[in-house]
């Protein structure tokens, strides 16, 4: 997906067996991330720096959803042990990801694989993607600053 399209009608499902809609968040922005892998380094520190900067995204209009190829019993151990209070959406048939356009070929460590492109999508208020931020940009440790810094 490109700055103005529309994202999917149907998002998935996140940890706690809820369908999430994008229709469920007309009127609201939504930080929509892509990460790797729940409870890897990384991606505990970027959910946990959008968990502890949540309010102030909020006073911003947004929304918080993650989305990662881990099922859902992953999806919510990580949300429990990390105190995350947003959706997070298990995308084990990468729908979602791929239709995003973040499942692809990524180099780590000099090897090459196809996984999750960390990735993360700022939409408005009707569903439209505004800015796209990707892996080279997101810092994990402040990207809810950084997302505030726009």
């Amino acid at each position: 997906m490109n700055v103005g399209d529309r994202i999917p009608e149907r998002l998935g499902t996140d940890q706690f067996g809820n369908e999430i809609k994008a229709s469920d968040y007309r009127g609201r922005k939504i930080v929509l991330y892509s990460y790797p892998k729940a409870n890897t380094p990384g991606c505990t520190a970027e959910a946990c720096s959008l968990q502890a900067h949540k309010d102030e995204l909020a006073a911003k209009g947004y929304a918080i959803i993650g989305v990662s190829k881990d099922k859902q019993e992953t999806q919510a151990k990580f949300a429990a042990a990390q105190g995350l209070d947003f959706p997070l959406i298990a995308d084990t048939e990468t729908e979602l990801l791929q239709a995003l356009g973040c499942w692809g070929e990524k180099v780590a460590c000099g090897r090459r694989t196809i996984g999750t492109i960390r990735t993360t999508y700022l939409v408005n208020e009707e569903g439209i993607i505004e800015r796209i931020m990707g892996p080279k940009e997101i810092k994990t440790k402040i990207h809810a600053e950084q997302i505030l810094a726009l």
